[in-house]
């Protein structure tokens, strides 16, 4: 035990044996002796410490020598630092020392400065206050706004418009007072302009204002894609054959009636309108929405009863033909101007009705008597050149690239020409044909159908048009038992539409390339079809419509074109619109 405690506790124990003097003087020094002070600061044995202050009391004391240590030291650091930044401008061209000053400032002095100023927004960035006043004080100090370079005095005048010179701003005034507008109004007054004619607000002008759960699905699935690798290729979704998945929708031409044949129906290449043309000397605009279908125009040709009416290939003209005339109307929608076309010099025939636009809009083809083809330019309707078949013309279409020109004869023969040199390239007959009445060629440049008056519609290959002299056909459809007077391929050639004006409910969908005939088109029940004269598919096919002789444009609405269960809300047209007059 005596080994564990420590020598300066030996002393205590030890007291008691010390002489008796020496235990007196302890005792009269510890009487002496002052007791310090603990809250002054003082120590045994010594005087007491001067009160300090409460910070003082609170922080520890550095040493004086400290500071003075301290502050070589960073003038040593700075000073190294400035040599070796000059070390580096010096090999620096004075561009680049130029571009740093307008950068980051002149900070030769201070470079403690501009670190400071790089990384006070960062912080006050990554802080998440809930006081917004804050918030917004932080950022008009550290994101100043730019002011112009120059102020424009004529920039602020107003400058007006005058409505009075121009006939079309003459039909937007409201009352007399109105001769001139500012920019500004005349802007909303066009924009009231374009929704009463529309019927108001199209749902693809609000389709960017507001944002769809779809459309966050379709970022998400776009996101997914870009981060991962993989064999992205799969089957394409084609249109499968039996049964077609369409339902009814409001006629065309509901909210302008008419018992008069339909002529003509087709719809714009570019806008969601359908035009709709017969008997009544009539053309009329729709808006296609499958509800109500709103009428935008009514184009009225006195004694002049239409025989075809067709959009050119940009959509910003409507040629139209009588049955009974050889005036060409051109109406240009842009400009609500219409145009009759009298005479063509050249053109010896004395009544125009068929005719074909190509698909490129250079040219212009008119069917004339005799076995004459008139080829016109299209956009000054001169001739360019005529070409002549044996016998009499029943049909012309244009192939999908405009090189070409297929004309059907009375005789049952097919000739195909070359529109350039207007040559005659290949003569064939229609396979069991006595009659021919109509012919189509696909927009992919594959197939050419040929419709005759026993109801038979063959399918050509197009290559074999061009190369033998007795092609054979793909496909016989013989659906039909009275004369096919129309046919059209829809856009993604698909389906083969086919129907005959000599019979009731005479109107088949062929699908492509099976060849087979859709089960559940016409509904035989209803009966609702009725004589069909014309027909027509919607740029991406989600609509057909058809022309009867009671005076109804019917329009159907397919759900296979979207791959959507939902065609309601899909739109069906290209993003584009035309503002008629």
């Amino acid at each position: 035990m005596r080994s564990e405690i420590p020598r300066e506790g030996l002393r205590f124990f030890s007291n008691r044996k010390m002489p008796p003097e020496r235990r007196r003087r302890v005792r009269q020094d510890r009487k002496t002796q002052v007791r310090p002070d603990r809250r002054a600061g003082a120590r045994w044995g010594g005087p007491p410490r001067k009160a300090a202050s409460s910070y003082q009391q609170k922080s520890l004391a550095w040493p004086r020598a400290a500071p003075a240590a301290i502050s070589v030291e960073a003038e040593e650091e700075n000073r190294l630092r400035l040599r070796n930044r000059l070390m580096l401008e010096e090999d620096k061209p004075a561009a680049e020392r130029c571009l740093e000053e307008l950068v980051f400032g002149d900070v030769e002095d201070d470079e403690d400065a501009l670190l400071r100023r790089l990384r006070v927004p960062l912080v006050q960035v990554q802080e998440d206050s809930d006081d917004s006043e804050v918030e917004k004080e932080a950022k008009d100090n550290f994101l100043p706004q730019k002011k112009p370079v120059w102020l424009d005095e004529e920039d602020e005048d107003e400058e007006m418009v005058d409505m009075m010179n121009n006939r079309f701003r003459k039909d937007m005034m409201k009352n007399a007072s109105e001769n001139q507008l500012s920019k500004d109004e005349l802007q909303k007054r066009l924009k009231e302009e374009f929704q009463h004619a529309m019927g108001g607000v199209p749902a693809w002008a609000e389709a960017n204002k507001w944002k769809t759960p779809s459309d966050d699905e379709s970022e998400e699935e776009e996101d997914d894609l870009l981060q991962r690798t993989g064999n992205f290729i799969s089957t394409s979704t084609s249109l499968p054959k039996g049964i077609l998945k369409m339902k009814n929708c409001q006629h065309a031409n509901a909210e302008r009636p008419t018992t008069a044949r339909i002529s003509s129906v087709q719809f714009h290449p570019r806008a969601q309108v359908v035009m709709v043309a017969g008997l009544d000397n009539a053309v009329s605009l729709f808006q296609v929405d499958g509800k109500t279908n709103p009428k935008i125009q009514s184009i009225y040709l006195e004694k002049f009863p239409i025989f075809k009416a067709c959009f050119s290939a940009n959509g910003e003209e409507v040629l139209a033909t009588s049955t009974h005339s050889k005036i060409l109307y051109v109406y240009d929608m842009l400009a609500g101007k219409l145009i009759p076309v009298h005479q063509v010099r050249g053109l010896k025939e004395k009544i125009v009705r068929s005719f074909e636009v190509s698909p490129d809009g250079s040219f212009l083809l008119i069917n004339g008597v005799a076995g004459y083809l008139h080829l016109l330019s299209m956009k000054t309707k001169e001739l360019i050149g005529s070409m002549k078949i044996n016998g009499r013309i029943a049909a012309s279409t244009f192939s999908s690239d405009s090189k070409k020109v297929y004309a059907s004869s009375g005789d049952g023969e097919v000739y195909v020409w070359d529109v350039n040199s207007r040559k005659c390239l290949n003569r064939f007959v229609d396979e069991g044909s006595l009659y021919g009445l109509s012919i189509g060629t696909s927009r992919n440049g594959q197939y050419v159908a040929c419709g005759s008056n026993c109801g038979v519609v063959n399918i050509y290959n197009q290559d074999s048009c061009l190369q033998e002299t007795n092609p054979k056909p793909i496909k016989a459809i013989m659906n039909l038992v009275t004369g096919v007077t129309s046919l059209t391929f829809n856009p993604t050639t698909e389906i083969l539409a086919i129907a005959s004006a000599n019979m009731k409910e005479a109107v088949r969908l062929v699908h492509l390339p099976s060849f087979t005939v859709f089960s559940n088109f016409p509904v035989v029940k209803k009966k609702n079809i009725s004589l069909i004269h014309t027909m027509d598919f919607s740029p991406r096919s989600g609509y057909f419509a058809l022309g009867n002789e009671k005076g109804k444009a019917l329009m159907y609405r397919s759900s296979w074109a979207t791959g959507k269960t939902h065609p309601e809300i899909l739109r069906d047209f290209p993003e584009c619109v035309i503002i008629y007059r």
